[in-house]
């Protein structure tokens, strides 16, 4: 199926201590009840081995939005920016977002 009308924002987190994965998880499910996410897949790296995959972070989440203004409103719920002073600031020592709409 062919997403239409879908803001994509794949954030990948790199840990400081791979011991605080858990933590760093636990925080993701903060986010949750966000009215402004569609969708939400909290990850980490695949068992995939090929040349061209990046398995070097520790923990990703993916978020669908219904529109870029959706994704703006995210970026200052006050779940979220919790979750960025609580949870991944503290915790990731390197923080990769990549943003992407329909063409």
């Amino acid at each position: 199926m062919l997403l239409k009308n879908t803001f994509v924002h794949h954030v990948h987190f790199w840990l400081k201590d791979k011991a605080d994965k858990q933590l760093l998880i636990d925080g993701l499910n903060t986010l949750l009840p966000i009215p402004h996410i569609r969708e939400i897949h909290i990850g980490v790296p695949a068992e995939t081995f090929r040349s061209v995959v990046d398995r070097s972070y520790d923990v990703s989440l993916l978020l669908l939005f219904d529109s870029p203004e959706a994704q703006e409103a995210y970026q200052v719920d006050p779940t979220h920016v919790l979750f960025a002073d609580n949870w991944a600031k503290p915790l990731c020592s390197k923080v990769v977002v990549s943003d992407s709409v329909n063409i």
